[in-house]
């Protein structure tokens, strides 16, 4: 592949996640979730399983800890998480989703689900099927991390 090329596609590549964010975000707040910024949903990423301290968020991130504390304060504020004793470690606090964290959790799948949605009605099921799959091979398996 030429340098033109690469760049290309690097161009596109690029284009689509920041339209996909875009367009998650959108949806996110046309169902009613306000004061919520796309770096909250990754965030939300990282804290929808089981939690997490906030040295891990920060790690997920790329950020430094105390951005990372910022962020928490920041949702907590708002109602999308809460502190908790760690189980595991009495030093620790444990950041988790509240029922209004797992709603807008929920809000961006569907936000995600139909920007999918329009890609399936533009190149049909199968090409976003089998696009999935060759992204699946060669993107990282890491955290998703925002671009700042």
């Amino acid at each position: 592949m030429e340098n033109s090329e690469a760049m290309a596609l690097s161009a596109a590549l690029l284009a689509v996640a920041g339209e996909l964010t875009q367009r998650i975000h959108e949806g996110v707040v046309a169902r009613g979730f306000e004061g919520i910024r796309p770096a909250h949903g990754f965030a939300f990423v990282r804290l929808a399983p089981d939690g997490a301290t906030v040295t891990e968020l920060a790690a997920h991130l790329g950020v430094t800890k105390q951005a990372a504390s910022q962020l928490v304060e920041e949702i907590v504020r708002k109602g999308y998480a809460e502190r908790r004793p760690h189980p595991g470690d009495a030093r620790a606090r444990l950041v988790v989703l509240t029922g209004q964290g797992w709603a807008c959790t929920r809000a961006a799948e569907e936000a995600a689900a139909e920007v999918v949605g329009t890609w399936a009605a533009l190149l049909g099921e199968g090409e976003v099927r089998a696009l999935s799959e060759q992204l699946g091979r060669i993107a990282p398996y890491g955290p998703i991390r925002p671009a700042w």
